[in-house]
Order: C-alpha cells, then sequence, then structure tokens
C-alpha cells in the first residue's frame, strides 16, 4: 500500500477483530482444562495463519482479486459438490478431513461467491448503463448465488445457506434493485415459509425449530443445548462467575462449548459486561464495513464490503440469538471468537478485503 492509501486505511475494524480474539482466547483456554487446552493452542495458530493470510488481501489490489473470481467460484462449486461424497460429520457432509485439520468449502465459498458478485454486478452495471433492475439480469445474479446455496443446502448447513442470502439481499439493495423486486421476494417468502416446513425440510430441521419454539418439551434430549445455554447466560448476571469457574462450563452441560456455545461460556464466566461489549463491537463493525462501501472508489469495492457487512451482521444476530433462545439452532460461528481454521480465516479474509477497500476509497465521495 501506498502512504496516501495507509492513511484512508479505517484500522478501526482489524483493531476490533483482534479485541473480538483475544476475548474468544480467554473463553476458550478456560473451557478445554479438561483437554490441557488443545483447542486453545490450536486457535493461536489459526490465528496466526489467518493474519498471514489477511496481509496477502491487504496488498493485492481488490481489483485484481475480482477478476480472478470467475475461477474461484468454479472451483468452489466443484468443492461443493466433492464434499458432498465425505464422511458425514454429525451427520453433515460440511468438511473434508485432511488429518492434520478440516476444510469447510462452504466457508470459504462466502467470501469468493461475494467477489464473483461484485464481478457479475459490475459487468452488467458497465454495460447497461448501472441498471440491474430487468428481470434476466437479477435472475442471473440469483444464479450465482443460487448454486452454492443449494449445494450448501444439501451438505445440509442452513445456516451457512441463510449467510449467503442476507449478503445478497444487502448487495442488491446496495446495487440500487427496484422496490417491486423486494415487495415479490418477500410474498415469495411468505408462502414459501410454510411449504418448506411441511414438504421440503429434513425431520431433524424441523425439529430445530420445534425446539426453538418450546425448549421443554424435550428437556433431556434436543431441548436440552438451549437450556444449558440459557441457564449459563443468566448465571453469569452482570459481572461473571469468573473464569475457569462457570458451573455449566466447568462441568461439562454446555455443548458444544467451544464453538457453537462460547457466547454462553463468556455470558457465564465474564459476565452481562463483555457479553454486551462484544456486541457492541459486532455492531461497530458491520457500521464500518457499511461506511467502507459507501465511501468505496467504485462499485465493486462497494458491493464487496456490503458483501462482508451481511456476513457479519448475519453470523452475530444468528449465533447470539441462538444460545439466547431467541433463533432456532444453526451451528453458525461467532467470527473470531468460536473456534475453528476455516472460520477463522475467513473472517480475517473479510478483514482484508475491508482494509483494501478503506484504502483506495474517496471518504467524501459516494459512488452508487
Amino acid at each position: 500500500m501506498r502512504k496516501r492509501e495507509l492513511k484512508n486505511v479505517d484500522w478501526w475494524v482489524l483493531v476490533i477483530a483482534i479485541i473480538l480474539c483475544v476475548i474468544g482466547l480467554v473463553a476458550l483456554f478456560s473451557a478445554t482444562q479438561e483437554s490441557n487446552h488443545d483447542a486453545f493452542n490450536k486457535q493461536l495458530i489459526w490465528i496466526a495463519i489467518s493474519l498471514v493470510v489477511m496481509i496477502f488481501f491487504i496488498v493485492i489490489d481488490y481489483e485484481a482479486i475480482v477478476k480472478a473470481s470467475p475461477i474461484f467460484y468454479i472451483a468452489f462449486l466443484l468443492l461443493l459438490v466433492a464434499v458432498l461424497f465425505t464422511k458425514p460429520i454429525n451427520g453433515a457432509t460440511s468438511w473434508f478431513d485432511i488429518g492434520f485439520f478440516s476444510f469447510q468449502p462452504s466457508e470459504f465459498a462466502k467470501i469468493f461467491v461475494i467477489l464473483f458478485l461484485a464481478y457479475v454486478i459490475s459487468k452488467i452495471q458497465l454495460k447497461q448503463k448501472e441498471n440491474i433492475n430487468k428481470f434476466s439480469r437479477i435472475l442471473l445474479i440469483l444464479l450465482v448465488v443460487g448454486v452454492p446455496v443449494l449445494l450448501i443446502v444439501k451438505e445440509p448447513d442452513f445456516g451457512t445457506a441463510a449467510a449467503f442470502i442476507v449478503a445478497t439481499i444487502l448487495i442488491l439493495f446496495t446495487s440500487g434493485i427496484d422496490k417491486k423486486y423486494v415487495i415479490v421476494t418477500i410474498l415469495i417468502i411468505a408462502i414459501a415459509i410454510p411449504v418448506l416446513y411441511n414438504f421440503i425440510l429434513p425431520d431433524h430441521a424441523k425439529q430445530r425449530i420445534d425446539v426453538f419454539l418450546n425448549p421443554e418439551s424435550d428437556p433431556r434430549g434436543a431441548g436440552y443445548n438451549i437450556i444449558q445455554s440459557k441457564l449459563a447466560i443468566g448465571a453469569g448476571e452482570l459481572t461473571g462467575m469468573g473464569v475457569f469457574k462457570g458451573n455449566q462450563t466447568q462441568l461439562g452441560f454446555l455443548y458444544p462449548k467451544t464453538t457453537d456455545f462460547i457466547f454462553a461460556v463468556i455470558s457465564e464466566e465474564m459476565g452481562f459486561i463483555v457479553s454486551s461489549t462484544i456486541i457492541v463491537l459486532y455492531v461497530i463493525l458491520v457500521t464500518k464495513a457499511l461506511y467502507i462501501a459507501k465511501t468505496a472508489k467504485d462499485n465493486k469495492g462497494s458491493i464487496i464490503a456490503t458483501g462482508i457487512a451481511g456476513i457479519f451482521l448475519f453470523h452475530m444476530i444468528e449465533n447470539i440469538g441462538m444460545v439466547m433462545g431467541l433463533l432456532p439452532i444453526t451451528g453458525v460461528p461467532l467470527p473470531f471468537i468460536s473456534y475453528g481454521g476455516s472460520s477463522m480465516i475467513t473472517s480475517f479474509m473479510c478483514i482484508g478485503l475491508l482494509i483494501n477497500i478503506s484504502g483506495k476509497r474517496q471518504k467524501t465521495i459516494f459512488i452508487k
């Protein structure tokens, strides 16, 4: 990056990411006493690798990455097909187990689908004078997203699929979609939800929704995890029970406490003050991403930053909502905090792209 670009960079997105990582590491260290902090040690390695990957996405011009996105898009479509033939882990074929680590292609696909969307939409706007509202163009955009989403649903991984949808909705708003399409979409969703529940969703997905609506209906089975999570959050009160001192965490009632339910660990042991601070940090991060989108030098940068804002927004709301019993459990990780290499690397890839875009922006100009 040139000196002028470094001055333009919004470094707060990186600062927030590091603060969230530190909180996550403290929670992981506490939650993994019985395993000699194995997950904690691995997470340190993943963070180090993620920072290296982030630097790559900072140094390489994002326009060059967008130009190469069709290749990555096709590559990850092939990986999403290939992963369907792997051995199921917890009922889902979402992972390539390479021995020393597991690779989740759907996590990385989120980034490269957003980059490819920026490529496709910018091409449409260049040729059609920024008008994407012809039905065939909307259909093309939805097809770009729809193919990977359907493959991910097939795994099944409904949480990650929903992240694609939220990011796409924000991108379409940024690109100037006509209100009539928004109204039609809302009507389709309203009709589709009961149809999906009654005729398409598999039994385990229906069970998650039923448990979300009434966890006490199966307190020792499907409702067990969410009940224990709510007990942990409530026990933390204002300042928490103390690191290494959470009852639900240390006695093994929370599961999986290093990934899906790590926010419950933080709430129990560090209390409302720290857990609410996490929410505030995520809100600031999403706001910063949207501001970077608003001030980006071109539509490509605006689309990418908006899509990243959508990913972070969805993951924050879904993960925290599900551990509090406000949303169905989907297995969506909490960015920078939950244990996992794929999630950590893709989260820092997002930060690298935001830094890249912010460095090249023109702060006083809003490009539609």
